[in-house]
């Protein structure tokens, strides 16, 4: 995985700077996900797609950098907002089924 595919712009890509730019890019369009739901909302919205993304992109780029560049401050940097995401993730699940609970019991 640490072959060279091809270059872009002067930079050797390889398939680790591929994951690394993919979970990079899912981590960030996430805000994209939130923008829409608040302004669609009307308020703050933090939907599962939002929380869903964060954990794709944070295990993608945590990846990269354990697997593909080796690093322990991108290791570092990036393990925490992975176990938010999961908690939030798993929060959102629980009150989802709680909700849909309470609805077929009314």
């Amino acid at each position: 995985m640490h072959e060279v595919m091809f270059r872009l712009f002067g930079y050797a890509v390889t398939p680790w700077k591929l994951v690394g730019w993919i979970g990079s890019f899912i981590f960030a369009a996430r805000w994209l996900v939130q923008l829409h739901a608040s302004h669609r909302a009307g308020r703050p919205v933090m939907n599962r797609a939002f929380w869903l993304m964060s954990m794709c992109g944070s295990l993608m780029v945590l990846s990269y950098f354990i697997f593909g560049k080796n690093d322990s401050v991108g290791i570092i940097q990036n393990l925490f907002p992975t176990f938010v995401a999961g908690y939030n993730l798993l929060l959102d699940i629980r009150h989802t089924g709680r909700l849909a609970g309470e609805k077929v019991s009314s």
